[in-house]
């Protein structure tokens, strides 16, 4: 008779303990950005599957191609120009309150500007020319006070432009059928060539002219003496800022992309008064951020990782996630043509050999002081050895089914995995709880596993930075344990 309540109590409390790893292991649930940027997706016939990684289930807009955010993770530019895109544009880009700069050009977009863009509060660079927009131009553009340049030109709009829109700095109505405030139909743009300003325009040729060859001059006397110095043996390092960071920061989770300038700025230009230590994989840098946070920058000679830039990142994002008290815990990366760079915290006057030898820091991430894993990791291990008694509460005096407990486990795990496609929905786990389909989740689930963990090998092994030779062994460490 006291059978039954226990085992009802088991089941609610694993029940629970599985929607809380679900949660744990989960991002927070996509706002109104991501849908808004999902329905610009659905409406549109992309080719090539250009926005495969637009996923509604993955919660953080900020990471798909081709959308820029600002800190504070708000999306701020949308660019998907020259793709031959086909499709309308939607009115849920309305709900994109922070975006400032949206440029759908030279693609074959058809229908009517919805006027859902005259939200777009703060939109300053709205670029839809080189489409198949018809219709007249929304009324509500006119209400956009940030707006400084519009380009609508060769589309097949047709009707009256707005007055306001003609005050923009600079906008570009031409190639359309519209009237542009007088009595018939003609082109407008906000630039033209009045006679009276031919002399000014031949000054200014002329001075462009000059200054083009005297930059081009000094140009390849740059070039002359750095092929100079190459030939000396590289008796000075030269860094060249690229163009493709701005100020660009995408969060992985708790991992941050910095910008090229931000860390050039932050290590006084790789400066070699700022460097901590090198060895095989590069340079190890002091640098002081803007905010005055001190961290140490690795600058990577092999830079050019198989499956270019995208694969990089998912490598840095799996080895940020990497917690052990020997390691540094990696906070930021930096990537662009030509560099790779990863970001660790400042440890002054500590290494990898002190924490080895030295007292251990309080870890509360940590089961116990004896273990090495966290709790997921725990919990896996715990059911690989069939330890299940471990897991469940001792205060239940082992008054359960531990077939059901292994059922229960089970269906947790499923529900914590990695990315949220692969875990089960909610009415998947209750037929899973009854009885029915979970043998075969469990299995391709197992073999996942597997091949997580060999990358997560592999990774560890790529990065590991046992054999590098440091200059200075007391101001830091950046590797795996020895």
């Amino acid at each position: 008779m006291d059978r039954a309540p226990g085992l009802m109590s088991l089941k609610m409390e694993l029940f629970f303990a599985a929607l809380i790893l679900a949660y744990l292991q989960s991002f927070v649930l996509s706002d109104s950005q991501g849908d808004a940027l999902f329905a610009l997706k659905l409406s549109m016939n992309i080719p090539n599957n250009l926005l495969a990684d637009w996923n509604q289930n993955q919660v953080n807009p900020c990471t798909w191609s081709n959308v820029i955010c600002d800190k504070s993770n708000n999306v701020f530019s949308v660019t998907l120009k020259g793709n031959g895109i086909t499709g309308g544009i939607p009115k849920e880009l309305g709900n994109l309150s922070n975006l400032t700069s949206l440029d759908l050009e030279n693609n074959r977009l058809s229908g009517e500007i919805p006027p859902a863009l005259g939200d777009l509060k703060k939109l300053q660079f709205l670029t839809l020319s080189q489409n198949n927009l018809s219709g007249a131009i929304p009324e509500s553009l006119a209400g956009l006070q940030n707006l400084i340049n519009i380009l609508l030109d060769s589309n097949n709009l047709s009707g009256q432009v707005p007055d306001p829109l003609f005050q923009i700095p600079k906008y570009n109505f031409t190639g359309n059928h519209l009237n542009c405030g007088g009595q018939n139909l003609h082109l407008c743009e906000s630039y033209s060539s009045d006679s009276g300003d031919s002399h000014k325009s031949k000054i200014g040729i002329t001075v462009g002219v000059v200054g083009g060859l005297a930059i081009l001059f000094l140009f390849g006397g740059l070039l002359f003496f750095v092929y100079k110095g190459r030939l000396r043996g590289y008796k000075r390092e030269i860094f060249v800022d690229v163009p493709g960071e701005v100020d660009r920061r995408i969060a992985f989770g708790q991992l941050k992309r910095f910008a090229w300038r931000e860390l050039q700025l932050a290590t006084d230009n790789f400066s070699e008064k700022n460097i901590l230590g090198q060895g095989g994989f590069g340079k190890v840098y002091k640098g002081v951020l803007a905010d005055n946070t001190k961290v140490a920058v690795k600058r990577l000679t092999d830079f050019e990782s198989p499956g270019g830039d995208a694969a990089f990142q998912r490598e840095v994002e799996m080895i940020s996630v990497a917690v052990h008290r020997n390691l540094l815990r990696l906070i930021g990366f930096c990537t662009t043509t030509t560099e790779r760079l990863l970001v660790y915290p400042f440890m002054q006057n500590l290494s990898v050999a002190y924490r080895l030898r030295g007292q251990r820091a309080i870890d509360f991430s940590r089961l116990e002081e004896e273990d090495d894993v966290l709790l997921l990791d725990h919990v896996k291990k715990l059911e690989r050895e069939k330890k299940l008694d471990a897991i469940v509460d001792r205060n239940l005096n082992k008054n359960y089914d531990i077939q059901e407990v292994e059922m229960m486990i089970k269906v947790a795990l499923l529900c914590t995995q990695a990315s949220p496609e692969d875990r089960p929905a909610m009415s998947e786990v209750v037929r899973m709880l009854e009885g029915e389909g979970l043998a075969e989740r469990w299995e391709e689930w197992q073999h996942v596993e597997v091949t997580r963990r060999e990358e997560y090998s592999r990774l560890q092994r790529r990065f590991d930075l046992g054999e590098d030779s440091l200059y200075n062994q007391a101001a830091i460490e950046l590797s795996g344990g020895r």
